[in-house]
This record gives structure tokens, sequence and C-alpha cells, in this order.
């Protein structure tokens, strides 16, 4: 148990956000297999999974995308692996979606009495503890924090292999979600970026990592 501890903490010290990677190296099918494998297994709120990954591995897409993806001016040509990963707008994530309905029947398999009573609990949570049926945009800036367990799951998962990453939030989601959509990727009704995250091998050795110590980020109470 405490060698798996430490190869844990271990691969948090090696993660960083790389910003340049050899592009000569390639991540082999079988690695990047399982690091999308964690992110099929990340948890979400109700199980509802609000999320789909695109990996753009065509050059041609990534120089469309690159003049509006100023934090990926680096990771998009160099890169080994290359992900969108898109949120579910309200359309889908509403409580009476058609989505959500067949999710619960066809994906998690509940039988009808269970699918009720769910419904109701999902309706009073989006409408009365979270506020999420006040705009469109409440419930999808609320699928997109969801988003982040894989995102956080795949660079840990990549870490523990020797695997090196970059989450991205420097884009113009609008002009991306453009692009997806005239290139016929993406439905923009029903998905929108909600952040990127590139993969390959470090071209140089990152600077020592720093972090705030445990007392200034952790109250016991």
């Amino acid at each position: 148990m405490n060698n798996i501890k430490e190869k844990v903490i271990e691969a948090n010290y090696f993660r960083h956000a790389c910003k340049e990677f050899d592009s000569n190296k390639k991540i082999s099918s079988e690695n990047f297999d399982f690091i999308l494998e964690t992110a099929r297994l990340s948890p979400s709120s109700f199980g509802f999974e609000p999320w789909k990954f695109l990996v753009l591995q065509n050059s041609d897409m990534r120089e469309k995308i690159k003049p509006v993806c100023w934090g990926a001016q680096k990771q998009l040509p160099t890169s080994s692996h290359f992900v969108i990963i898109l949120a579910r707008k309200n359309k889908d994530m509403i409580y009476s979606s058609e989505y959500i309905v067949n999710f619960m029947k066809e994906v998690q398999q509940l039988p009808e009495d269970i699918i009720k009573l769910k419904s109701q609990f999902y309706k009073n949570f989006q409408e009365n503890d979270f506020k999420l049926t006040e705009s469109n945009r409440a419930m999808f800036d609320w699928a997109c924090k969801q988003t982040y367990i894989p995102l956080t799951n795949m660079m840990i998962s990549a870490a523990q292999i020797g695997i090196d990453s970059c989450p991205i939030e420097g884009f113009d989601r609008k002009k991306v979600d453009q692009i997806l959509s005239d290139e016929g990727v993406i439905n923009k009704d029903e998905f929108s970026v909600s952040c990127m995250v590139s993969f390959g091998y470090r071209e140089e050795e990152p600077r020592p990592k720093t972090r705030q110590s445990m007392d200034k980020i952790v109250e016991w109470i």
C-alpha cells in the first residue's frame, strides 16, 4: 500500500503543464486508450456524463483552430494527442430532456419506479438547490465544471505512466465552436467546448513544482 501511495505522489510531482512537446515522440495506442478509459470511468453529478471527448489528430484541423487558441500555440503542433472536451448544453441536461430520460433507461438501466424517483430529485436539484434552470448559461457552466473531473483523471493517469500533459483554457470558445460546427464535428445546440488538454512527451525538464504549504490551504474543523 505504501508503494502505491508513493507512486501516486510521484506522478503528481512529475505532472506539470507542459507547454511544448517532443514532436518526434508519439504515445502508443495502448497507452492512450488507458488514458481515455480513466476519462470514461470518471464520476459525474447524478451519473449523467455531460461530456464528449474529441481526439483531434487531424493536422489541418489543428491548424484551423490554432489562430483562436492562444493558450495552445505550442501544444497544438507538437503534442502527440490533443483532446477537446465538450460539455452538453441545456437542451440535453435539463431534467425533462430526452437525453436524460434515455440515459436512465438505456445506460443506467434503471426500473421505471426508480427513474420516476430520480427524475424528481434531479428536477428539485436543478430548480431549487443549484438554480440551474434560471439560465442556459448556468446549466452549461454546471456541465463544464463536471468535465474537469475526467480532465484531471486523464492528466494524473498519464503522469503515472510517464506521459506529459497540459490543460488549456486559453481559447475563444465561440470561434472554436463555430469552426467545429462548420467542419461538421459538433452540433452547437447540443455541445460547446469546455476545455482542452494536450498529451505527449516533454521537450525540456520543467522547473521545480511550487505550491502553498498544507497549513495554508487546509483547515480542520
